[in-house]
Parts: structure tokens; sequence; C-alpha cells
């Protein structure tokens, strides 16, 4: 599976934010992403299933507890994919952060 096809469902999408933040159990990531997306238990373990699959989380087994983190090298490919366009929009960004620096330098002298 090709990581867009991971990333393009909102759901693994949070799972995969709240991964970032660190280590969570099974069953904690099922109750937040319940909470957000009012969707089943299973329909969640699916998707925690389809990021194991794909590589973009592990899991430990500790004794019932499963406790999930993300794995960050298949964002290695979407990042590979994204630098073809970074020369797009960085120089845009340089120059909003010109602009930010000018703007807070007038501020200061006024």
């Amino acid at each position: 599976m090709h990581a867009f096809d991971v990333l393009v469902d909102p759901v693994r999408r949070r799972i995969l934010e709240l991964l970032a933040d660190g280590e969570h159990r099974s069953g904690r990531i099922v109750e937040l992403i319940q909470t957000e997306f009012s969707i089943s238990q299973s329909a969640v373990s699916q998707h925690l299933r389809v990021l194991r699959e794909s590589g973009f989380a592990t899991v430990q087994v500790d004794g019932a507890r499963r406790i999930y983190s993300v794995d960050a090298a298949p964002m290695r490919e979407v990042s590979d994919w994204l630098d073809r366009f970074r020369s797009f929009w960085e120089p845009k960004l340089s120059a909003l952060d010109t602009e930010i620096a000018r703007g807070k330098k007038d501020r200061r002298e006024d």
C-alpha cells in the first residue's frame, strides 16, 4: 500500500498524530478515536491494523495490553515525494519570514 493511500483517511492521520506525541495503549487510542469520530471499536482496530501492516505503526505486546508507537520510516516516502514541490513554496515562505521580521522591527521602532 502506498503511503498516500494510508494517509488519505482522516482517522488514520489522527491516530498517527496521537502516536507522534508518544506511545499509546490500544484501549486509549480506541477511546479517543471513538469520541472524535463516532466509530466502533472494530473500525478503530481496522485502522490500527492498516497502520501496522503499512509500517506506519508498531505494536508491543505487554501481557493483555498492546502499546502502539509511530514508525517514521514510511514518512520518508512522503517527504521524498514532497521534496519535488518544496521549491514552489519555500521562496514564498522565506519572503513571508522577511516581511514578518520587518513588521516586528517596525513595531519596535515605533
